[in-house]
């Protein structure tokens, strides 16, 4: 079990809600650690299909996931960096088969629980500000706050798709909008650890919300929890 003395944010919700960017923005605000849980489920991913693992054989995965030899470091340039083996795959783990391949992944009961320690183990001082899609509901269930971001489909997916052309990935909107869709039903349907809001999270829609708007806040909701007496 995690140290539940540390504060910990959890940033929940689907693709495209700007969970990842306000993360990163509240880690650097606060001084706090940082948790990007998806691009765990990524690394995992992507040494699965390095090492030929069948995403359908669960012993292997789970062994795999508990045997990785990972670590994050934080970039002022780009963010959080994830180094496999000594070797940095950032670049590689963005990629939209990666997502999907982790979302395939993270629907398993078996991997979420072997990864479940290794992500409690984040929470150090002075804090953590953590996204994902289950941080709030089964990760860090006594949260100082929770949020939950969502924004309605066409948002999500033109968000998407900007941020793929950024990263060089080419890729048409209508294919965001598929895999998106695919997503969604992956993460919402799955038996374990299914997204949805905890029941205590302060939900947000950012649809029409830029960053700054919607980092202002959950600064003031920080503020608010941190230091209410």
């Amino acid at each position: 079990m995690y140290n539940d003395a540390v504060p910990v944010i959890t940033l929940d919700g689907p693709s495209g809600t700007g969970k990842g960017t306000l993360c990163q923005l509240l880690a650097k605000h606060l001084k706090w650690n940082m948790l990007d849980s998806g691009a765990i489920y990524r690394v995992l991913a992507y040494a699965a299909r390095k090492n030929e693992i069948d995403f359908h054989d669960v012993d292997k995965l789970t062994t795999l996931a508990r045997s990785l030899n990972l670590r994050f470091e934080s970039s002022a340039d780009y963010g959080s960096q994830a180094i496999l083996d000594e070797r940095n795959i950032s670049s590689e783990i963005r990629s939209e088969q990666c997502g999907q391949d982790a979302s395939q992944i993270a629907a398993i009961q078996e991997v979420r629980h072997a990864l479940l320690e290794r992500q409690r183990n984040f929470a150090q001082y002075p804090g953590l500000v953590t996204d994902g899609r289950d941080m709030g509901t089964v990760v860090f269930p006594d949260a100082i706050l929770k949020i939950f971001l969502y924004a309605n489909e066409e948002e999500r997916a033109n968000r998407r798709y900007l941020q793929l052309k950024e990263q060089g990935i080419n890729v048409s909107l209508a294919q965001v909008v598929e895999e998106l869709a695919k997503r969604d039903v992956r993460d919402t349907a799955r038996a374990h650890a299914p997204l949805k809001p905890a029941d205590d999270a302060v939900q947000i829609d950012t649809t029409r919300l830029s960053i700054v708007q919607v980092f202002n806040i959950v600064l003031k909701l920080i503020n608010e929890r941190l230091y209410r007496a």
